[in-house]
C-alpha cells in the first residue's frame, strides 16, 4: 500500500470490524471503517477509495447494491466482498458483476491481508496504466516513444545531433527501432531532401553497386538509360544504411570515398557528381570486432564511429511496454478501422513477463494481433511448480521492475526514487531489502545507458 492509497472497510458487526481493522493495521494497511453502506456512500463526496472490503449482508443497503453504486462512480476500484457460509454462489455472481474477490466467514487474518494487498497493487497498476496512457497523449507526434532513462537520453542525443552534419552509427538488436531513430534524426536535421533507406542485407551483391551508385546508359547489358543511385537520390537529405555489416567489402571502400569526398561516380561514368547527404548507418553487430576479423573495413568503421547511438533492447526498458503498446494498439485500430482494444493491469504483467526477443517490432506485431481479436501469443511465465505463477509473484515482479526504473531514473538516490514512486522512504528501504536491490548499484546506470 502506497502512502497515498486509501482502504475502506464496511462491516456492521463491531467485533468483526474491530478485528479486521486491527489485522489490516498490523500489516501496514490503514483502513477507514464504516458500520453501514449509507455512511460509506456519504463519504464518497470527500474521497474515492483505492480498494473496499465490504460485507454482503448489511442492515439496509446490502454490499451488492453498494458495490454497484461505487463501480458506477469508478469501475476500477477493487471491491472485496465478505460472505457468509452458503453465499458462495451469490459471491461468484457478484464477481461476474465486477467484484474483485470474496472472503468467506470465518476467515483467518492472513487471508484478508493477502487479498487486500493484491487488490491495492492491482489498483496501483491500473493507475499506472492510466498515467502511461496520458503520457502517450503527450508523446503525440513523437517518433521515439518511452520514458525510461535510456530512451530519454536517446531523445536528447537525437535532438543535439540532428541539426549537425555529423554521420551517425546506430547500434541495437534487430527490431529495437533503429529506422525509427534514423527518421527522428532526419526530422531533426532540417534537411529538405528525401530520407532514403537501403537494407544492405536485403540486396543481392550483383545489384548492390548499381543500386547504391547508379549507372550510365550502356554501362552493362540492359542499361538502356541513365539511372540515379540511392546515394545521389539522397542529395540534400539522409541516406540510411541498415545492416551495414552486410555491405560487400569492395563497396565499403567506395562508400568511404563518398564519405570523404562527397562525390559519387555512376557505373560506366567518368564524371564525379557532387552529393550532399547525411549518412546514418545501423548495425546489430560489433563493427570493431568485425573489423578485427577482417569482415568489415577498419577505416570505414573508424569513419563511422564518431557519433554512436545505443538503442536499448525492449527487455531492458519494460517500464515502457504499456506506453508502446497503447501507441501500437491505437495505430493498428486506425489502420484496420476497428475499435481500440481495452487492456489492464493483468495484461501489463503478462507483457512485462515476456522477454521480447524481437524487441519493439515483436511488440508491434503483438498489438496488431490483439487489435484483430487474436491471442497475443504470449505464454504465461512458469512458476516453481512448472505451472503459471500466482498473481502475487507477478505483482512482485512488476513492483521490482518499477523500483529498478525509479532507481535508474534517480541514479541511485533513494530519496528521489521514493518521490518518483510516491512511497515513504522507509517503505522503499524495506522493499529494497525484500528484493535484494542496492541503491549504489544504480549510481552509474546513467553512464552505462
Amino acid at each position: 500500500m502506497t502512502a497515498d492509497q486509501t482502504l475502506w472497510l464496511i462491516e456492521d458487526d463491531p467485533a468483526v470490524r474491530h478485528a479486521s481493522s486491527q489485522s489490516l493495521r498490523l500489516a501496514g494497511f490503514g483502513a477507514r471503517a464504516f458500520g453501514d453502506a449509507e455512511s460509506a456512500l456519504a463519504a464518497l463526496a470527500d474521497e474515492l477509495p483505492d480498494a473496499v472490503v465490504c460485507d454482503v449482508r448489511l442492515p439496509e443497503m446490502d454490499g451488492l447494491a453498494f458495490m454497484a453504486r461505487l463501480l458506477r462512480t469508478d469501475p476500477g476500484i477493487p471491491v472485496i466482498l465478505i460472505t457468509g457460509h452458503g453465499d458462495i454462489t451469490m459471491a461468484v455472481q457478484a464477481m461476474r458483476a465486477g467484484a474483485y474477490d470474496f472472503i468467506e466467514k470465518p476467515f483467518p487474518p492472513e487471508r484478508l491481508v493477502e487479498v487486500v494487498r493484491r487488490a491495492l497493487e492491482k489498483r496501483r497498476l491500473t493507475r499506472e496504466v492510466s498515467r502511461l496512457t496520458e503520457e502517450l497523449a503527450r508523446h503525440a507526434g513523437a517518433t521515439i516513444i518511452g520514458e525510461c532513462p535510456a530512451v530519454q537520453n536517446l531523445r536528447r542525443l537525437v535532438g543535439a545531433l540532428g541539426p549537425t552534419a555529423v554521420d551517425v552509427l546506430l547500434h541495437g538488436e534487430t527490431g529495437a527501432g533503429k529506422e525509427v531513430v534514423a527518421h527522428a534524426l532526419h526530422a531533426a536535421s532540417g534537411r529538405t531532401g528525401p530520407f532514403v533507406a537501403i537494407n544492405c542485407g536485403g540486396l543481392p551483391e550483383s545489384v548492390f553497386e548499381s543500386e547504391m551508385f547508379g549507372y550510365e546508359a550502356g554501362a552493362f547489358t540492359g542499361a538502356t538509360k541513365r539511372r540515379i543511385g540511392k546515394i545521389e537520390h539522397a542529395h540534400g537529405g539522409t541516406l540510411f544504411l541498415d545492416e551495414i555489416e552486410s555491405m560487400p567489402l569492395a563497396l565499403q571502400a567506395k562508400l568511404l570515398r563518398v564519405l570523404q569526398d562527397h562525390r559519387v561516380e555512376r557505373l560506366g561514368g567518368n564524371v564525379p557528381v557532387e552529393v550532399d547527404c547525411r549518412i546514418i548507418a545501423a548495425t546489430k553487430d560489433d563493427l570493431k570486432v568485425l573489423a578485427e576479423q577482417g569482415r568489415f573495413r577498419a577505416d570505414l568503421y573508424y569513419r563511422l564511429n564518431v557519433a554512436v547511438l545505443q538503442l536499448p533492447p525492449l527487455r531492458e526498458r519494460k517500464e515502457d511496454i504499456p506506453l508502446l503498446m497503447a501507441h501500437f494498439l491505437g495505430e493498428a485500430a486506425q489502420r484496420f478501422k476497428l475499435p481500440t482494444p481495452t487492456w489492464g493491469a493483468a495484461d501489463v504483467l503478462r507483457w512485462q513477463a515476456h522477454d521480447w526477443p524481437g524487441n519493439v517490432r515483436e511488440l508491434k506485431n503483438t498489438a496488431e494481433r490483439i487489435c484483430l481479436g487474436l491471442s497475443d501469443g504470449l505464454s504465461a511465465q512458469e512458476g516453481e511448480d512448472g505451472g503459471p505463477p500466482g498473481l502475487v509473484s507477478q505483482l512482485e515482479q512488476a513492483e521490482r521492475g518499477f523500483i529498478r526504473s525509479a532507481l535508474k531514473a534517480s541514479q541511485g538516490n533513494v530519496a528521489r526514487a521514493s518521490e518518483l514512486l510516491k512511497i515513504p522512504r522507509k517503505t522503499l528501504y524495506d522493499k529494497l531489502a525484500r528484493y535484494g536491490l542496492r541503491a549504489e548499484d544504480f549510481r552509474d546506470s546513467q553512464a552505462s545507458n
